[in-house]
């Protein structure tokens, strides 16, 4: 069955370089971000690993875990860090899962359920859809998915951008416009009428069309 925005997140218990752990427990009441890579010691996934490393802060300020994932045993992630740390600047100091049995993988429908066999022997290639990020809300649902080619390094300020904008529209009934930037206004949803707005944002907002209303952000 295929993945949708809003299902549940397929809980799993899996060994990582921080020991076992089940992930709706390790992801408690907060956010999370899932991102996996087809295999370890390969070139674009290095350097998206190590800036992950340098982000973590601004994710942790946002109530935001990070974990990785990649279809090799836990113990060539630790070999693999140091790499990372080597050539990128930034230890990798968020959980890295050991998929060796594709079970992970599979479960978020990055590898067919029939697919045969363990990591051994696979190369990134044939891991090529191992390349996904997703966001999970505290109630555990999926808020994001996205998946990248093998060539194309991600982009880790959009994923902390959208963060924000989820975060930012969970609280308030907004949305964000398109390159919205944090500070930036928002639109009003349809769901709120004017009436309500007016109360709502006592300084007024913009009517560009009754159905595309701007606002400073709150809060």
């Amino acid at each position: 069955m295929s993945l949708r925005i809003n299902d549940v997140a397929p809980n799993f218990d899996a060994e990582t370089t921080h020991g076992d752990l089940n992930f709706h427990e390790w992801l408690g009441d907060g956010w999370g971000v899932l991102f996996s890579h087809p295999k370890d010691f390969t070139p674009v996934c290095t350097t998206e690993l190590g800036y992950m490393a340098g982000l973590e802060g601004e994710f942790s300020k946002r109530n935001c875990k990070i974990i990785g994932l990649s279809v090799d045993p836990v113990g060539n992630h630790d070999e693999w860090a140091k790499d990372i740390e080597e050539t990128q600047g930034h230890a990798v100091n968020f959980p890295m899962i050991g998929d060796h049995t594709l079970a992970v993988a599979k479960l978020y429908n990055m590898l067919p359920a029939e697919e045969p066999g363990s990591s051994e022997g696979r190369t990134a290639a044939t891991n090529a859809t191992v390349r996904s990020v997703f966001i999970v809300g505290p109630d555990k649902t999926i808020k994001l998915m996205l998946t990248y080619p093998m060539t194309t390094g991600r982009n880790f300020d959009e994923i902390l951008r959208v963060l924000d904008s989820m975060q930012l529209t969970a609280k308030h009934q907004v949305a964000t416009p398109v390159n919205w930037q944090n500070g930036d206004d928002v639109i009003i949803v349809p769901s709120v009428s004017d009436e309500e707005a007016r109360e709502k944002y006592p300084d007024g907002f913009e009517t560009i069309k009754p159905y595309l209303r701007t606002v400073k952000q709150p809060g």
